[in-house]
């Protein structure tokens, strides 16, 4: 029978006949699993701490037609979706995960993190 050919419970008892035509019965056997200890009393995820990620915060967007790309120039003013003052959006590798506030910490812009996307909605926000 081809290895890639799915097969059913009787096949399958067929197939572990032997020689006599009676059916082979085995004891199965698992091997002990080892527990590692984690240190004091946690789990280790230290590897994790070094994961780069990308972070991004968005201020709004808009759709543009090629056309009026084309045109813009040194001055155009781009109409964004979001209202002044509005919550700017932050992503971490493209997932929302918060929402927060422009402001300037020494001469940089940062944001404040005024509202963190709940567990239940960063599932939403996969689909």
């Amino acid at each position: 029978m081809d290895q890639d050919e799915n097969i059913g419970w009787d096949e399958a008892m067929s197939e572990v006949k032997n020689s006599n035509g009676q059916r082979e019965v085995h004891n199965v056997t698992f091997d002990e699993i080892e527990h590692s200890t984690p240190s004091k009393g946690g789990l280790n995820l230290d590897f994790i701490l070094e994961i780069p990620l990308k972070v991004s915060a968005e201020l709004g967007r808009c759709r543009m037609l090629v056309n009026d790309l084309l045109q813009l120039g040194q001055g155009s003013v781009i109409e964004l979706d979001k209202m002044a003052g509005e919550p700017m959006d932050i992503f971490v590798n493209n997932r929302l995960i918060a929402r927060g506030e422009v402001v300037v910490a020494n001469e940089r812009f940062g944001v404040r993190l005024t509202d963190v996307v709940s567990p239940a909605e960063r599932i939403n926000n996969l689909k």
